[in-house]
């Protein structure tokens, strides 16, 4: 029986040794990210650059934001909150649910907010946004791509 756990202890070591490999870092959320949101009729509706940090459990730390496209809905003073579930293999395919809010600095302002999935260097979805500024409200769908 002793023989069985040393074994067994030996093969946990080198499958957790595995995990710490070069591909371990490929494909996950860290870096710097640049989005497109588009309209339901495909025409541009927004677009902003990013740096994610996955923190413990399902946060995810977003600094650096700054919106590249112009719009009233969002001038100045924004807000962002970012969720990230892991999941994948040990290669570097990196899966996962995405979540991101970002709210305009005035009091009750406009909120956007991105729903999707995570895929290597790839983040897909669909977004909302609600708001209180007229014009300021829409849908339709994303791309973040990790620069």
């Amino acid at each position: 029986m002793k023989r069985f756990g040393l074994v067994l202890l030996v093969a946990l070591s080198l499958v957790l040794g595995a995990c710490g490999g070069a591909n371990s870092s490929s494909g996950n959320i860290n870096g710097n990210w640049t989005a497109t949101l588009t309209n339901m009729d495909g025409s541009p509706a927004f677009a902003f650059t990013t740096s994610f940090t996955q923190m413990t459990g399902m946060g995810v730390t977003v600094t650096n934001f700054t919106f590249t496209s112009s719009s009233p809905c969002f001038a100045s003073g924004e807000t962002e909150t970012g969720t990230f579930a892991l999941g994948g293999n040990f290669n570097g395919s990196v899966t996962g649910a995405f979540g991101l809010m970002i709210q305009s600095g005035t009091p009750g302002g406009n909120t956007l907010t991105l729903t999707g999935n995570v895929k290597n260097n790839t983040i897909t979805g669909t977004w909302t946004l609600t708001g209180v500024t007229s014009g300021c409200t829409g849908s339709g769908n994303f791309t973040v791509t990790k620069m």
